[in-house]
């Protein structure tokens, strides 16, 4: 028995990587699986994709049930078509998992629009289609599970905003999912992944870093009734690490009677303060270490200045 039997589960980008691993780990727990990945055929009519037909010729070689779906998830009918794929070929949709995604990475201020619509449309707007296919479904059957996938990025980035704003919008639709389905019986998570994928080959050498089938089962059981009463949540999965992000809350307040003014917010601003935003202290570490190590080059004391500079 699977943690999984009976339940059939679609998989968007599911033709390598992360994707690939939720979706053979899915038929290995026992369910049905629709792998999507896209695809466009040489006529242009019915899209095909070499890559999905290939996971599942690897998922039916090992004994499970899978049928491929090449449809863009960036139009309302790709999300669609997904669905229908696993009514019209396993009768019913069970699970939703939104992998599905791009880069195009380039500092804020060089951006250009062509660089930043397709991440939206892909991540954003991908994973809005196909769960605005299936929640139909979900809410007259009372049950389902919604899977969408962030990144540690949508807490901001260098070169990515594009990809931080896509993932953070994709944390807040999908609490908005789980607040909107819950009396309906079903669930809507997110996992932050943290492994080696063609999305994490510019990730910086020493960070901890798993492999695409570590994330894979935590999918599983958010999919699984195991995870019955477990909704709204965003969770890291990386190697053998699993990880709850906190919910956003306000933290300190001040008042007054009637409207402030800019000068008593600025007397009194302490008061709340600011939260420390990490990424902006590990990046002046980083300034600070270069600068050391320039020096350290300078003085000849070295010829790896970097590394005695982080020594030191």
């Amino acid at each position: 028995m699977g943690a999984l039997d009976g339940k059939v589960i679609a998989v968007t980008g599911a033709g390598r990587g992360i994707g690939r691993a939720v979706a053979e780990f899915c038929a290995s727990e026992g369910a049905a699986v629709v792998v999507n990945d896209y695809g466009v055929s040489i006529d242009g009519n019915e899209p095909t994709s070499e890559i999905a037909d290939e996971v599942v010729a690897a998922i039916t070689a090992a004994g499970g049930r899978a049928v491929a779906n090449a449809s863009s998830v960036t139009e309302m009918a790709g999300g669609a078509s997904i669905v229908q794929s696993a009514i019209d070929n396993f009768g019913r949709i069970d699970g939703v998992v939104a992998v599905a995604g791009i880069l195009r990475e380039r500092m804020f201020f060089n951006m250009s629009e062509e660089e930043w619509d397709p991440v939206i449309e892909t991540h954003l707007k991908g994973t809005f289609t196909v769960f605005r296919a299936a929640a139909p479904h979900f809410k007259a059957q009372g049950s389902g599970a919604f899977v969408a996938f962030t990144s540690g990025a949508f807490a901001g980035s260098v070169a990515q905003a594009n990809y931080a704003s896509a993932k953070g919008g994709i944390v807040s639709l999908a609490r908005s999912v789980a607040a909107g389905m819950f009396k309906y019986g079903v669930r809507s998570n997110v996992i932050a992944p943290v492994a080696k994928s063609r999305m994490s080959g510019n990730v910086p050498f020493g960070i901890e870093m798993g492999e695409p089938e570590d994330v894979a089962p935590m999918v599983g059981f958010l999919l699984s009734d195991l995870a019955d009463g477990i909704t709204g949540q965003v969770y890291t999965a990386n190697g053998g690490k699993i990880a709850v992000w906190n919910q956003p809350v306000e933290v300190r307040e001040m008042r007054k009677d009637g409207r402030w003014t800019v000068e008593e917010i600025a007397s009194r601003i302490g008061e709340v303060g600011q939260e420390e935003m990490g990424l902006l202290k590990v990046l002046a570490e980083r300034d600070a270490a270069a600068k050391a190590a320039k020096e350290a080059y300078k003085s000849g004391e070295t010829i790896y200045p970097y590394e005695n500079a982080r020594k030191k």
